[in-house]
């Protein structure tokens, strides 16, 4: 009888917790408490491990600390002024304004960029950068493997340290942990490329502690000499991307940029560093850098955990409402909140052609299954729904009316929403957006459209388990 009067006290202790914990989605509560009543003891163990989004009281002080401390990226000599998002044409200016309310970068202008061709691409034009570069090169990744490309990417950082160049590379612990235990990020220390791992694990159990062990850096950061900066969906590992290469080829998109909004990415790569490696970079902030003397209006929109809440999905919902004549989306995971559910239908229903790429075969079974749950009503209000074919699908992308762009790392699911650090580049640009369309409708050459016929042929098992885990989707 004690046993049983402990664990009910337990689990409404963990109720009251889950009601009263602030910037919570009611989705998220009522699953935790469905858990926490239908789950005896283990919905208690998982609610104190994996309920709430915190990176240890230490951790997250030392971050404010150092926000704190930073200058800004407008401090550096030469930086241009930012640019009034009402010189931006309506609708588009007010979506500069939300970005900056997420992370503080001011849209600037006289931004260049140039969408790479495909992965390897992309990889070998970052590596003739690095051999390119004179003072730094930092560099951050979730996944790094010890793989082609991911060897190539360390043979350039040795290279550019034996001459000088000052490097520092940082990956996720956990995304990046087969790199960690490899020869080859040993090898890197040795040639001088200072290394660091973002949001250490150690021992697990006691990490669990100190905060929940799966808050992820999620970010993909290339900075070269305060003068290149590349952005994008792509981690540094081939595409056939060996640890889950049966969903293979992983198609991204990365786009590589000069400009201002180098210095931002240079900003946010500094606050990672320095909050995960004991080294003050705070001068690279300040030195001048060299501005083209014309181009396009972008800025850095970077989230997570220790950031203000809610505020991919407040982007994501802010951008779809703000389209007036097409929308075409692409996202590997989409477990929605409900707002950008209801944005997408709520767009198509007011004539905006809004489309929507997916990969057929999801790499994580739940994200897929709960992906098509939202299906039926998505394609009843008019939107169209593709599911690429040739491989997983892996870039994050959404092109507004032809002249407004995000690409970057979020994900349209929970966990990019709440437990991962993203960072992306939103730009107004109707010549770049039209090479992201082109790239696009691309991918929805090699799709299926899928329609409400195929949707109504599914049998009630298929619902039942689409509809099942997209009840749990705000656990999960």
């Amino acid at each position: 009888m004690t046993l049983i009067a402990l664990h009910y006290l337990a689990v409404l202790a963990c109720g009251v917790r889950v009601i009263l914990r602030p910037h919570r989605d009611p989705g998220a509560r009522v699953a935790w408490l469905a858990i926490l009543l239908a789950l005896p003891f283990v919905g208690i163990l998982a609610y104190i491990l994996l309920g709430e989004t915190s990176i240890g009281r230490r951790q997250a002080a030392r971050v404010g600390r150092i926000a704190a401390a930073l200058p800004g990226p407008e401090e550096a000599s030469g930086w241009p002024a930012a640019v009034p998002a009402e010189t931006i044409p309506p609708p588009y200016g007010q979506l500069f304004d939300v970005g900056q309310s997420i992370s503080g970068y001011a849209p600037v202008g006289f931004n260049r960029a140039a969408l790479m061709a495909n992965s390897d691409a992309a990889i070998d034009r970052m590596v003739a950068d690095i051999d390119a570069a004179t003072d730094h090169v930092h560099l951050m990744f979730y996944i790094w493997l010890p793989d082609t490309n991911g060897t190539k990417m360390a043979e350039a950082l040795k290279r550019a340290a034996s001459r000088g160049v000052a490097c520092r590379a940082m990956v996720d612990d956990l995304g990046s942990r087969d790199l960690v235990r490899s020869p080859l990020w040993a090898k890197m220390g040795e040639a001088g490329v200072k290394l660091a791992r973002a949001l250490p694990i150690g021992n697990p159990f006691l990490r669990m502690l100190s905060g929940r062990v799966d808050l992820r850096n999620h970010r993909k950061i290339l900075v070269i000499d305060n003068a290149v900066t590349y952005c994008g969906s792509q981690n540094c590992a081939d595409p056939a991307f060996l640890p889950k290469a049966k969903y293979a080829p992983w198609v991204d998109a990365v786009m590589r940029f000069e400009g201002p909004v180098v210095r931002q990415n240079q900003h946010l790569f500094a606050s990672d560093w320095m909050a995960n490696f004991d080294e003050d970079i705070r001068d690279v902030l300040r030195a001048p850098m060299n501005v083209p003397g014309s181009g396009f209006a972008a800025q850095v929109v970077a989230s997570g955990p220790t950031l203000r809440p809610s505020a991919m999905p407040e982007m994501f919902a802010s951008l779809i409402y703000a389209a007036e004549r097409e929308l075409v989306v692409t996202t590997p995971y989409y477990v929605p909140e409900g707002s950008i559910q209801a944005a997408l239908c709520a767009a198509a229903n007011r004539g905006v052609a809004v489309t929507m790429v997916l990969p057929a075969r999801n790499d994580d079974f739940a994200v897929g299954a709960t992906s098509r749950s939202y299906y039926q009503d998505l394609l009843s209000a008019g939107v169209r729904i593709f599911e690429y074919q040739p491989g997983l699908l892996h870039t994050k992308s959404m092109a507004v009316d032809g002249v407004l762009t995000l690409i970057g790392s979020a994900n349209m699911d929970r966990r990019s929403f709440d437990l991962n650090y993203e960072n992306n580049i939103l730009f107004f640009d109707p010549a770049l957006t039209a090479e992201m369309r082109a790239r696009q409708d691309a991918y929805i050459a090699d799709s299926r459209a899928v329609t409400l016929d195929d949707v109504d042929a599914w049998t009630w098992r298929q619902r039942l388990w689409n509809n099942a885990l997209a009840t749990l989707s705000p656990v999960l």
